[in-house]
């Protein structure tokens, strides 16, 4: 994603187009997921910041089942993308007990 991080207080063009792409979480899973790994793992902690709270969490809370074993291999291969996980909150299916079980365990594993 090209670009750098906007000056403190003006709107970041990568962030915006990040939160464009994320009105298809529930429609086009596969392809956020795909997006989600490539930038997931970026040098850039802002992009990482943008790919977790606009993209991850919620593809995780619509799609638990089908992401979160995706999300555990690629934590456990990356520790760029760890970061982005740790970063996410608990919506939707994520909330479900045995859902939230499997993050908390995760990142008690993987996040400070």
């Amino acid at each position: 994603m090209p670009g750098i991080t906007a000056i403190k207080g003006d709107i970041d063009p990568r962030w915006q187009a990040i939160i464009d792409i994320s009105v298809y979480i529930e429609s086009n899973p596969k392809e956020i997921w795909d997006f989600v790994v490539r930038w997931g793992q970026h040098e850039d902690e802002n992009i990482r910041n943008a790919i977790s709270t606009c993209l991850l969490e919620h593809l995780l809370e619509y799609h638990f089942k089908q992401i979160f074993p995706k999300v555990e291999e690629l934590v456990r291969k990356s520790r760029l993308f760890a970061n982005t996980f740790c970063k996410c909150w608990k919506f939707g299916q994520s909330e479900e007990p045995e859902n939230s079980i499997k993050i908390d365990q995760l990142k008690k594993e993987f996040c400070s």
